[in-house]
């Protein structure tokens, strides 16, 4: 999650890559849902997701981010795995080591994603039970300002969608940073006018879910209203805005506030890395994948907070939003064009690699099932992406980089700390020893433009 741990990696990396399974829908045996009502100081709720798939609307007690990958290693765009037409998957699941039901095509530490969305204006929740939320095409009104995001991460193959915020007439747009993390192409469009554009990333800070585009070439575009009066209370009522299970079209999810201030740890499952989200706003309101990035309106159409989370379980939803006066500190630090040790500016620097399993970090799958383990100090390779940097100077998996510009590299935390501090173009020496011979080995690159991490 974090952008140390990404600068230098890409999903999708062969050998040794293995791909992120497709989300199952909601099933009867999955674990029972879990209501937060926790404060700052609290043990802190626990988000789930996926290595390089940002799992939708989750089944069953947990959580995870809102937004909408496909199967990013095989051709098929379906959000869901096999299933029946009850809604119910086919595999039975399994039990945890702690004893807790694990829904079914799912390894323990992982959450399925949200199967299908209610037909607009019918009552219904994500598991197709029962309930009293529910989703309406988004009105004229509520959909000025909000803009559909799909992207192409081309490390791995695949697409995501998501949605975002104008901010000025000239085409800032903010978003989630797991709306667009991995992205190596951006497609944003105005619903409102269909206007198309393609974005550029002007920075982003991981620990807080917040990113800021521009989009190409805009200018006259309408923005969203922002609230500048306190923000809202338990009990206020809020509509979500977003682009449900990504499918284009905009879909308004009306509900209400449940609670302020609430902290909860994000997580991966593929490296176990996490990242504190705090300051949240907690309601229930029928937010589905494809949600994340867009705007919670109070009762008076302006925008309090960013929809970056929701769990699903039994007959309704909670979901939880980045406030938005949070967002926009963000947003003008990243303005200043001045770095910080959460916000990045513009896009990292790019080397090519994957890091092996048992290295503690990794950039997408991470190497599950990976020959090329981590056994002993430096960073073990585990797959080079054709056409890189890395692969033009002939490292391959295997090796193990031991020193870049002569800092030494006892281990992946440590390359990916190093590589954090370069820019793409940047010209690094990277050293390595080689899996095939033991020979030592050396080489000065410059670097890409990574997708962001």
């Amino acid at each position: 999650m974090t952008e140390q741990q990404n600068v230098s990696t890409a999903p999708g990396a062969e050998p040794g890559a293995q791909g992120a399974l497709a989300a199952p829908v909601p099933h009867e045996g999955a674990p029972a849902p879990v209501r937060t009502q926790r404060r700052v100081g609290q043990l802190p709720l626990v988000l789930t997701t996926v290595a390089a798939l940002a799992v939708g609307l989750v089944a069953g007690g947990g959580v995870a981010y809102a937004a909408t990958h496909p199967d990013v290693t095989a051709s098929t765009t379906s959000t869901t795995d096999t299933a029946t037409d009850d809604g119910t998957t086919t595999d039975d699941g399994s039990t945890a080591d702690d004893g807790t039901a694990v829904p079914p095509g799912w390894s323990e530490g992982t959450l399925p994603g949200q199967g299908t969305l209610p037909d607009a204006g019918s009552s219904g929740s994500a598991d197709g039970s029962s309930s009293t939320q529910t989703t309406t095409a988004a009105t004229d009104e509520q959909q000025v300002g909000v803009v559909v995001i799909d992207t192409t991460l081309g490390y791995s193959g695949g697409e995501a969608a998501g949605t975002g915020m104008v901010l000025t007439s000239d085409g800032l747009v903010l978003t989630n940073h797991h709306v667009i993390e991995g992205a190596t192409e951006i497609t944003v469009t105005i619903e409102s006018t269909g206007e198309t554009y393609t974005a550029t990333v002007l920075g982003y800070d991981a620990s807080a879910d917040v990113a800021l585009l521009q989009l190409d070439g805009a200018s006259g575009l309408d923005t969203v209203t922002l609230d500048d009066d306190g923000g809202v209370t338990t009990g206020d009522e809020v509509t979500a805005v977003g682009n449900a299970n990504g499918g284009g079209e905009l879909l308004a999810a009306a509900g209400a506030v449940t609670a302020t201030d609430q902290t909860m740890t994000a997580s991966t499952s593929s490296s176990g890395d996490s990242e504190t989200l705090s300051g949240l706003i907690e309601f229930e309101a029928a937010v589905v994948s494809g949600d994340s990035g867009g705007p919670l309106v109070d009762g008076e159409g302006e925008v309090v907070g960013m929809t970056t989370a929701a769990s699903t379980g039994g007959t309704y939803t909670v979901a939880y939003a980045v406030d938005v006066q949070d967002a926009l500190a963000i947003v003008t630090q990243i303005q200043t064009g001045e770095e910080t040790d959460t916000v990045t500016v513009g896009y990292p620097g790019f080397l090519g690699v994957q890091l092996a399993s048992g290295t503690g970090s990794g950039f997408g799958p991470g190497g599950q099932g990976d020959p090329f383990a981590q056994t002993g100090t430096g960073a073990v390779i585990g797959g080079v992406i054709d056409g890189t940097p890395a692969a033009e100077a002939g490292l391959a998996a295997g090796d193990t980089i031991t020193a870049v510009d002569g800092q030494a590299v006892t281990s992946a935390d440590d390359l990916s700390t190093i590589m954090s501090g370069y820019d793409p173009d940047d010209q690094v020496t990277v050293t390595w020893t080689s899996g095939t011979t033991g020979e030592q080995q050396e080489a000065t690159v410059t670097l890409a433009q990574g997708p962001v991490a």
